[in-house]
């Protein structure tokens, strides 16, 4: 009996042990996880797979550099510049297109600076600048980030310290920054539906084809070490970019607005 029951202890043991094994770390953005997309989707995908998917939510910068030390297995970023030169210095694999929303430049309801009044992003971006109106930056090197930066450069402006606020933040705690100062800021469409605190903040702008955000899922290359949990990832991977990762993308709404839209049916470029 003594042996019977120990022979149990050791297979509970082991199961338990393979159990707590089957999941992945994801290193993401602060836009998916703070617009409540991951809380959706995840727990369908640990349904369909049994394979539960634990997020290390980061500026997309943060995460690419995570990622290439092997302390992740998978990505889910929005910068493509970026996603495709870690990919080039074999960090990564198989960068595959998942969804996309769109960036919207976000300001006071009064809109001191008149963007409302001019036509497309880098005019915007000269109009707050001229009007020195404050602009909050999240300055955290995420996905948002650098493409805020590249807009300052399209549109020739060096921005000033005297209005312009670096604040190294995620997107949530950027955006209630922006409406306490108040202040203008570039915001991922996703995360500013989902925010509670608009106050006296508005969209000033959008629709700019310039402002297109694509997501991407890669795989992190299994030579980072023997820990990396590549046909997991893999599993994550192609469930992401499947039909059913669609539909579950598709399905995540707020007041009936679809915050993500799957790759496949992204606009002609």
């Amino acid at each position: 009996m003594r042996a019977l029951f120990l022979a149990v202890s050791v297979l509970v043991s082991t199961l338990c042990a393979s159990a707590a094994d089957k999941f992945i770390t994801l290193a993401s953005t602060t836009s998916t996880e703070q617009s409540g997309l991951f809380k959706h989707i995840l727990p369908k995908f640990t349904a369909d797979t049994g394979i539960e998917v634990k997020v290390v939510a980061l500026g997309t910068g943060q995460a690419l550099a995570l990622a290439a030390k092997g302390d992740a297995d998978a990505l889910l970023v929005h910068d493509r510049v970026a996603e495709e030169k870690f990919v080039a210095e074999g960090h990564g694999l198989d960068r595959r297109d998942v969804m996309y929303n769109d960036f919207v430049l976000i300001g006071p309801k009064a809109d001191p600076a008149k963007v409302k009044a001019v036509n497309g992003i880098n005019e915007a971006f000269k109009a707050i600048a001229a009007a020195k109106a404050t602009f909050a930056s999240r300055g955290d090197k995420s996905g948002t980030h650098a493409k805020e930066l590249r807009i300052w450069k399209a549109a020739g402006v060096e921005p000033d310290k005297a209005w312009y606020r670096e604040l190294g933040t995620g997107m949530g705690p950027t955006l209630n920054a922006a409406a306490a100062m108040p202040a203008y800021t570039l915001a991922d469409r996703g995360t500013w539906l989902s925010f509670a605190n608009k106050d006296n903040l508005d969209i000033v702008l959008e629709g700019d084809v310039s402002l297109f955000n694509p997501y991407s899922s890669i795989l992190v290359n299994p030579a980072k070490g023997a820990h990396i949990k590549t046909a997991e990832a893999k599993v994550w991977h192609d469930w992401i970019t499947s039909e059913k990762g669609a539909a579950a993308i598709t399905s995540f709404t707020i007041g009936g607005k679809p915050l993500f839209f799957p790759s496949k049916a992204a606009p002609k470029s």
